[in-house]
């Protein structure tokens, strides 16, 4: 505001104390154009006169010269009119920094007296021709020359006079805005005294909140003592009471206490039972709940097992092993999967040289590559638990109620016993398929126990040679010829089997089933042969009858899960051992042959719908029709060697597990009741 009211007092004190610009015409300054016309242009203009005069005795001179004056404004000449400039009007309302510096730096102008005009010398104008002087007894024109000059002085005494005029009008219209800023200043005065005097109100509310604000805070700060106080008090309180509460005991008060605290004591019980009815009813809706996402999980379970095929093939070649000469590169492939290189593979290509064919025509045996595509291929390196991490969801399938057979099929020595039932020495890396389902099952079973599922299992392991069912977990007595077991349904009309005369032991444990494998494989019937020391001449089946019920809902699911190490497939004179044991090989032969070929043509039977399958063809596959038919689920490990004296065995258990492997058996059904 300071800065505001500074400009306008100046321009004020400037409009008071300064003179009127101009006081009359003969005060005004003459016109840049019109002062280019000197005296001296006067004075040879009358020259002539001058020079009659001087012969007359008449001597008038005439000065033309007026006295210089410092312009006001400098007003500039066009076209014989002179054009003043003016004072810009007020624009805004505020001072104008342009219109205060003209009015603050203007000074009066002095009164030009008039002066007489004398000789003054002025020099031609450039460019002007100077006129002939007239005789000086031409006296007529001599006066005719002075009217003319007469006519132009009134001329410019008519203009000066109207210039004089605007300069007037500009200096009230300078005036008028100075008035209008000093009535512009009042009005901003009056708000600067209205708004220090809101400013002066502001600070005192200020004082008065700062007085408040202090006041409150001594009252908390009082507040929180008295509440320290008081909180210590009521510990006090606390512990008095709890006094008075052990010595209530021996007086008459303590029964109204007693009274008091029995009637609480109902209230609290009365509130835990409606809250224990609460949460029971919330424990069933939320057991509902997951009860319905265990069985939407069974479902999905079953639907994706169903998706991947309810027969599936699986390819696993074993390692080279100690001592055997490695294959020749490129005898072994395995393309990528269909995902590209991180994906599993998928495919297998083996390749062979036509020996026959060479020793005809003399030339080098042509390679012919026989590629099989599976639903999952193991390489060599592929470790047991990668296997089992395959089938564990089909394992599981086993739990939910739906019959699950798996088998390992190869030729002797391909590594199917190593598959299903591990390596020797205990190491929990080298365990197979059987150590590793179990296991699975008990901690899969452990967890819906909490859910109301309660599982039971039961083991049975038993071998089928020459068309024979032996037990393998028999002891004492009952091993040997007269341990004989027969195959027979559990009652009439019923559909489940049993096997007579055959070991059917609880397991809960994973040390239980240890003790079984390893009492199993003591009893199993091997022999030696070309291609394997002791070579597996029967078919071990391991069964686990699962067993699930919930008996809060009146459910019940029983499966079987059985995990199969066929015989060696290998033809007879491979694998024929030389020696006086010739016939029993024959006989061991023929027989694996014969159970695997009607394998092959119950799965057949199945995927083709047909309306007999030759299930009493086989005492195998008589044992395990209820897990192979359209209600259960069936993996094929298909065990190869690497080593290319064995292609010929290779190439037919590769054709064998293709053809299982075009096999679409119908939706599974889970046995529930």
């Amino acid at each position: 505001m300071e800065s505001q009211r500074c400009p306008l007092l100046e321009v004020k004190k400037n409009i008071e104390l300064k003179t009127p610009l101009v006081k009359g015409p003969s005060q005004l300054p003459l016109s840049r154009s019109r002062l280019k016309r000197g005296p001296n242009q006067m004075e040879d203009a009358l020259e002539p006169a001058k020079k009659r005069t001087r012969g007359v005795g008449a001597a008038t001179k005439i000065n033309t010269s007026r006295s210089r004056v410092p312009p006001l404004t400098t007003v500039p000449q066009t076209q014989g009119h002179t054009a003043v400039q003016k004072v810009p009007k007020k624009t805004a309302p505020r001072c104008s920094t342009a219109i205060t510096a003209v009015l603050k730096n203007q000074k009066p102008v002095p009164a030009v007296p008039a002066q007489k005009p004398g000789p003054t010398a002025v020099p031609p104008i450039a460019g002007v021709k100077k006129p002939s002087k007239r005789p000086a007894w031409d006296l007529k024109g001599q006066l005719c020359d002075l009217n003319a000059e007469l006519k132009r002085c009134r001329e410019k005494s008519q203009t000066l006079d109207q210039e004089n005029q605007q300069l007037r009008e500009q200096l009230k219209e300078a005036q008028q805005q100075a008035k209008d800023l000093g009535t512009e200043r009042s009005t901003l005065e009056g708000e600067l005294a209205r708004v220090r005097t809101q400013a002066e109100q502001g600070q005192q509310q200020l004082g008065n909140l700062s007085a408040h604000v202090l006041e409150l805070e001594e009252r908390l700060g009082t507040q929180e003592g008295l509440v320290q106080v008081l909180q210590k008090e009521q510990l006090e309180l606390q512990e008095e009471r709890r006094g008075l509460t052990t010595r209530l005991e021996e007086q008459e008060r303590r029964l109204q206490a007693s009274e008091a605290a029995l009637s609480s004591s109902q209230a609290k019980v009365a509130s835990l039972q409606q809250e224990a009815t609460t949460q029971a009813a919330l424990l069933a809706e939320r057991g509902d709940r997951l009860h319905g996402l265990e069985m939407e999980r069974r479902r999905l379970h079953n639907q994706l097992q169903e998706l991947k095929g309810n027969i599936r093939v699986f390819c696993r070649v074993r390692p080279v092993l100690e001592g055997e000469s490695t294959p020749s590169p490129g005898f072994l492939l395995f393309p990528p999967g269909p995902g590209g290189p991180t994906d599993p593979p998928t495919r297998l290509s083996l390749a062979r040289s036509d020996d026959r064919r060479a020793t005809l025509s003399g030339a080098p045996a042509p390679t012919t590559r026989h590629d099989f595509s599976f639903d999952r291929v193991f390489p060599p390196g592929s470790r047991q638990d990668e296997v089992f991490e395959e089938i564990s969801m089909l394992v599981q399938s086993a739990l939910d109620g739906y019959p699950v057979c798996i088998f390992a099929y190869g030729q002797t020595g391909s590594g199917k016993t190593f598959t299903m039932e591990g390596g020797p020495g205990g190491d929990p890396q080298l365990e197979g398929l059987i150590p590793r389902a179990l296991r699975h099952l008990f901690s899969v079973a452990q967890e819906l126990n909490g859910q109301g599922w309660t599982y039971s299992f039961v083991a049975s392991y038993v071998e089928i040679y020459n068309e024979t069912v032996r037990d393998l977990l028999a002891t004492g007595t009952r091993k040997g010829p007269g341990g004989e077991c027969e195959i027979r349904r559990a009652g009439p009309g019923s559909e489940e089997l049993t096997i007579t005369n055959a070991r059917y032991v609880p397991v809960s444990c994973e040390k239980e089933v240890e003790t079984l494998l390893h009492l199993a494989r003591q009893n199993r019937a091997v022999a030696r042969t070309a291609q394997n020391e002791r070579s597996s001449r029967s078919h071990s089946v391991f069964q686990l009858q699962i067993s699930g019920e919930h008996a809060a809902r009146g459910l019940q699911c029983i499966a079987p899960l059985n995990l199969v190490d066929l015989a060696g497939s290998e033809r007879l004179d491979p694998g024929l051992a030389l020696g006086p044991g010739e016939r029993d090989r024959l006989r061991e032969t023929q027989a694996i042959n014969s159970s695997l070929s009607t394998l092959g043509l119950v799965i057949m039977a199945l995927s083709n719908k047909e309306s007999y399958v030759p299930y009493r063809n086989s005492k195998l596959t008589y044992l395990l029709q209820n897990s192979l038919g359209g209600s259960a689920k069936m993996l094929m490990f298909v065990n190869i060697s690497p080593l290319e004296e064995n292609v010929s065995e290779s190439l037919n258990s590769l054709r064998f597990a293709s053809k299982v492997n075009q096999c679409v058996i119908g939706t599974a059904q889970a046995n529930k009741k």
